[in-house]
């Protein structure tokens, strides 16, 4: 057996859906056939990548290695396919990035055009992902670049310095704390909150800082956006935080005010990673560096 893209691109459908008749639908084959590619798979390499039970099928250690190996395979495939349909069409290359929604709100837009206008032949394909997710995406090769806030995530990448984003309180007017300049945020979690959504990195910062300060977070709703946020706030459901970067598209039209927060992880770092540079296309390495060179020259 030679090894090929299709046999690949199954074995991993089964390990994403855990079963063999459920990647077998997925890919609209027998599912004689898919079992079959499989075994081919465990013969080539003479050891048994899945353990079939009453429940479907768990990776071995073997099989792990692959499916972590298999996708960055399929992805390196994609990207050459898409990098040479991009050829064709007169651009030089393509540039996957997931970013968070504070990049993608405050820095990305202007950054982006300003690239575009030295590189109109490069393209970039941007999806807005929670921070945790961007670091995983990038290490498993699904991205070529990640740009979220700087957490503690525990794979091998590499780090390159974006902006810092300042968090402010935002509260409706008549609130308690709605005369304040700066505040604590301890002082803060004796009223209702508006949150975004559970995973997303301001959301982890908030629930760490009050558990350091031995308080509950009291979370009345939680919204996928800063501008449905600012709008909640306004409505009097609560006070939520925020960059203020992103504060200043909302803030004009909105009765509320905005507090600076004194804590000292409320300037929040946002980082720029890959997983190796070296393996980066030409595309992806000038897209970094002009990232890195924008966020240096305006100070963070």
């Amino acid at each position: 057996m030679r090894l090929d893209p299709t046999s690949l691109r199954l074995f991993v459908r089964v390990a994403e859906t855990g079963t063999i008749t459920g990647a077998a639908e997925a890919e609209f084959i027998a599912t004689s056939a898919v079992s079959k590619r499989l075994s081919e798979l465990e013969a080539h390499f003479n050891s048994p990548l899945l353990k079939r039970n009453n429940r479907g099928v768990e990776l071995t250690p073997a099989g792990n290695a692959l499916l972590n190996l298999s996708r960055g395979v399929l992805h390196s495939l994609e990207d050459l396919e898409l990098q040479m349909c991009e050829y064709s069409s007169g651009n030089r290359g393509i540039v996957r990035v997931f970013a968070n929604m504070s990049a993608i709100t405050q820095y990305l837009p202007g950054e982006t055009q300003l690239f575009f206008e030295k590189h109109p032949d490069i393209g970039v394909h941007l999806e807005e992902k929670v921070s945790p997710v961007i670091t995983r995406e990038v290490v498993s090769n699904n991205a070529d670049i990640g740009v979220c806030a700087r957490l503690p995530h525990g794979y091998d990448l590499v780090e390159f310095p974006y902006h810092v984003d300042d968090l402010v309180l935002v509260t409706p007017l008549g609130h308690p704390l709605a005369d304040r300049e700066t505040i604590d945020f301890r002082e803060c979690l004796d009223f209702p909150h508006v949150g975004l959504h559970t995973s997303s990195a301001i959301n982890l910062e908030l629930l760490r800082a009050a558990s350091l300060a031995n308080r509950p977070l009291r979370l009345r709703i939680q919204v996928t956006s800063y501008d449905a946020l600012c709008m909640m706030v306004q409505a009097g459901l609560g006070v939520g935080v925020v960059p203020r970067g992103a504060i200043r598209q909302y803030v004009g039209g909105l009765d509320v005010r905005v507090l600076a927060i004194r804590d000292d992880w409320a300037r929040r770092k946002l980082s720029i990673y890959v997983h190796d540079l070296d393996r980066l296309s030409m595309a992806a390495r000038m897209f970094v560096d002009h990232l890195v060179e924008s966020a240096a020259s305006s100070g963070g």
